[in-house]
Parts: C-alpha cells; sequence; structure tokens
C-alpha cells in the first residue's frame, strides 16, 4: 500500500544526497512524497554526527513525534546516517517509539526495512562495511538546474577530532565510467551544474586505481557538452596537487571556486589534528592557486577552541585568515566527539575561551570578506539563478562561478538560467547587483 514519507535530513551535502537516493528508492517503491512531517505516513531522519549541535536537533524532532506516534500507532519513524551508524540500537533504547534504525552502508535496503516495520516488527540493521557501490540509484533531485554526484565515500585520514571515517567507513572510489555516465545523462536530463562529492575528492581513484584521477575526471567532466558549470568539495590541501590546480586554470566548466579547509593555522594545532600539512604548506598552495587562477574564490573551514590550542596559536590562525584571503569560511568551536583521539585529550578549552576566540575570528572573517566583494562593484558577472531571495521576495537571487550569492531584480523566468548583472553593492556575505540587458543559458564572463 502506497504511503506518504518525509525525509529530514541533518548535515552535510553528502546527507542531502543521500537523502536524494533514500526518496527516489521509496519513490520508486510506489509511495509518493509528503509536503511535511505531519502529512507524512513515513518519517526517515537522515543524520549527522559531526557536531553536538546536530545530535541535539535530532533528539529534540525524534522526541516530538513520541505523542504523534501515540495518536497514529501506523507511523512509521525511521533513523539513519551517522548518528544511526555510530549509535545503532542505542538509538531505540533511548527513544522506544522509533521503529527502524539504519546506517550509512545499508540505505539502499530501506523500503524492504520498511515494509517489516509496516508488520510490527522494530528493526535495527547496521553494517559494518559497504555491500558495495550502488550502479545507477533511483535519485529524486531537490534541484532541477543543479546536481550533487557522489565520486567517492568514506575516509582514510582519520584526524584527531572527526568521526567520519568511523561511521562512513574507508575511502571507496566509484568507477571513472560510471561518475562520467552519471554527468552525462544530467546533461541530458537539461541539468546546468554538478558538484562533485566525497570527504577527499583529491585522493579520487587512489584504491580502485593505484593512483590519483581526480584532474583527469574534472577534464573529461568538462567535455560533456551541456553541462555548464562544474563544482567539487571538499578536497584535502595535502592531496591538493598542482595538475587539479592546473585542471581548474584549462578547465572552461570548472568553476573558479575552491573549497580548502583550513582547520587551524598553527603547526602545534595541525599536527595534533593530524591534518598532514603546515602553516606555510597551506599558504603555499594558496598563493599557487592565485597565481594560476588569479580570479579565483577560495573558502575554508576553521575550528576554534581545539584542545591544547593557546592564543598563540589562535593568533597564528588569525594570521592565515590575514594572507589567505578569504571569501568565506565556515567556522565552527570544538566540540569533542566521542569515539574520536582528541576527545581524550587534556587541556580541553573552556566555553568562555571558545567563545571569546570564535567572535574574533568571525570579526576578522568578515572584514576579509566585504574587502573582497567590494573588488566586484562595477563588474557584470554571470549568474545562474536559483529563485526568489528569502529575504526580499521582490528579488531574485542566485549565485556566481566563485560561489557568491547575488540578489538583483528581475523576471521570475530567468530561474534555473544563467544572467548577467552588474554589481551595485557589496555586503558581507552576499552581493547586491541588476540585470545587465540580454541573458542566455551559455554566456562568457567568468566571474
Amino acid at each position: 500500500m502506497a504511503k506518504k514519507f518525509f525525509v529530514k535530513t541533518y548535515g552535510c551535502q553528502m546527507n542531502k544526497h543521500d537523502s536524494e537516493k533514500i526518496a527516489g528508492l521509496l519513490l520508486s517503491e510506489g509511495h509518493e512524497s509528503a509536503e511535511g512531517i505531519n502529512d507524512a505516513d513515513i518519517v526517515v531522519f537522515n543524520t549527522c554526527c559531526v557536531r553536538e549541535s546536530a545530535e541535539a536537533k535530532l533528539y529534540g524532532n525524534v522526541n516530538s513525534l513520541r505523542v504523534v506516534k501515540d495518536q497514529r500507532p501506523d507511523l512509521i519513524i525511521a533513523i539513519g546516517g551517522c548518528l544511526a551508524q555510530k549509535e545503532g540500537a542505542n538509538l531505540q533504547e533511548k527513544m522506544p517509539h522509533v521503529d527502524v534504525v539504519f546506517g550509512t552502508h545499508n540505505f539502499a535496503n530501506l523500503p524492504n526495512l520498511i515494509r517489516n516495520a509496516g508488520r510490527g516488527q522494530k528493526i535495527c540493521e547496521i553494517l559494518q562495511a559497504s555491500p558495495g557501490v550502488i550502479k545507477n540509484p533511483s535519485t529524486q533531485r531537490e534541484n532541477s538546474t543543479k546536481a550533487w554526484v557522489t565520486i567517492s565515500t568514506g575516509c582514510n585520514n582519520f584526524c584527531s577530532y572527526c568521526i567520519v571515517p568511523y561511521v562512513r567507513g574507508r575511502e571507496t572510489s566509484r568507477p571513472f565510467e560510471d561518475i562520467v555516465a552519471e554527468v552525462e545523462k544530467l546533461a541530458d536530463e537539461g541539468f546546468l551544474e554538478t558538484t562533485l562529492l566525497g570527504q577527499n575528492v583529491n585522493s579520487y581513484g587512489r584504491d580502485l586505481y593505484g593512483k590519483l584521477r581526480f584532474a583527469e575526471l574534472l577534464r573529461t567532466l568538462n567535455k560533456i557538452d551541456g553541462i555548464e558549470r562544474i563544482r567539487f568539495t571538499s578536497p584535502h590541501p595535502r592531496d591538493f596537487g598542482m595538475d587539479v590546480v592546473l585542471a581548474i586554470a584549462e578547465c572552461e566548466k570548472v568553476c573558479e571556486h575552491v573549497h580548502l579547509p583550513l582547520q587551524a593555522g598553527s603547526n602545534k594545532v595541525l599536527k595534533d589534528m593530524r591534518r598532514g600539512y603546515t602553516k606555510k604548506d597551506y599558504l603555499e598552495l594558496v598563493e599557487a592557486i592565485y597565481k594560476t587562477i588569479p580570479e579565483c574564490s577560495i573558502t575554508t573551514d576553521i575550528m576554534v577552541g581545539f584542545p591544547g590550542e593557546t592564543e598563540e596559536d589562535f593568533a597564528d590562525t588569525l594570521d592565515v585568515i590575514k594572507q589567505a584571503r578569504f571569501d568565506n569560511a565556515f567556522m565552527f568551536i570544538y566540540s569533542p566527539r566521542k569515539g574520536t583521539k582528541a576527545a581524550e585529550m587534556k587541556n580541553q578549552i573552556s566555553e568562555e575561551v571558545k567563545m571569546d576566540r570564535f567572535n574574533r575570528l568571525l570579526e576578522a572573517q568578515n572584514k576579509s570578506c566585504i574587502e573582497n566583494n567590494r573588488l566586484l562593484v562595477g563588474k557584470e558577472i554571470e549568474v545562474l539563478v536559483e529563485g526568489v531571495s528569502k529575504k526580499d521576495k521582490s528579488a531574485l537571487t542566485g549565485r556566481t562561478r566563485t560561489n557568491k550569492v547575488v540578489n538583483f531584480s528581475g523576471p521570475p523566468s530567468l530561474i534555473d538560467e544563467l544572467a548577467r548583472v552588474k554589481i551595485k553593492e557589496a555586503r558581507s556575505w552576499s552581493l547586491v547587483g541588476e540585470l545587465n540587458g540580454a541573458y542566455k543559458r551559455r554566456i562568457t564572463c567568468q566571474l
């Protein structure tokens, strides 16, 4: 019997793309998508455990369904993803109204688990390793213009603060030809932009072919007609070679944007984090990118309050912000994750010190953002129009090739198209512009 389902996602783009696959699998089983949790017969929580805040939100939202479950015993509640992989049956012990718990390696079996739950069974199925790459998985894309494509899963780095290798498993690359075929299919379906996903995209191919093939993959995908923009996330600075830098510079469809996680600027902290590079290594890579791709935008991830971080260590991080000239940064306060090496370290930093450093970090990055954005005032920029602005319903919003948000006035017919926009105003986290004459699906502005 067909049921309505709703998938609630926490975490990164990898999780969001997994949710697209979960939705696709449920649709292929004859179920229908619900508008919200209250309309659903099946509620799937796809979880993250990288940060404590995501866990807290998950527990709050699932517990809020306890009363609903009492009123509607046929409601099926499932929890999957990283937190489910980590906690397993503990989730059902804490929340007995949860019917299904499944891990990161077996979401493809979810339809079968849901059928069994519908017969009154309580199920917890956690695989410790992937049963193999799913070829051509059913996927319900959230967007008709932009699509995520997984090129690898898992991670071999074991950074001391990170839970990902324990819940996603070891790095596994998809076959080269399967990725190319998926992007070709996306182009045939009218998608303009694809983002390649992996915990460490630079190391793509090492496990499967005995060598790195990421630069080769970029060059191959660049030849596919119909795709206008190619992005990727996330690379690791240690594995970011000049072959990839040159591929970005020479491939017209690969966007001039690199998200390059820093995490910290101190050599001591980087060593304790097991990141595999120094402050000098990182800044030399940044300068190589700017030298080879002058118009490139570099964004990053930064963590404050790692165990043992001193004020001098933090000053090194602020210095990297100044030298690297980041266009944007995702900034986080360190929170211990059980099962990681960092959680067992001594010299944990107080919450007061963490918050003080976070505020100073935010101030420094805001300054960098606005300075970079002001350089674009008066320039004409290519924008892929994504929709109506959330804050101003009379304006459209989209992103440049360098991944900057631009808001401007224009007709709704421009949504999902490329437009030429002249920048009139710079803000810390976005740009304001005006539609500058003609627009079409393929244009030549490169900023």
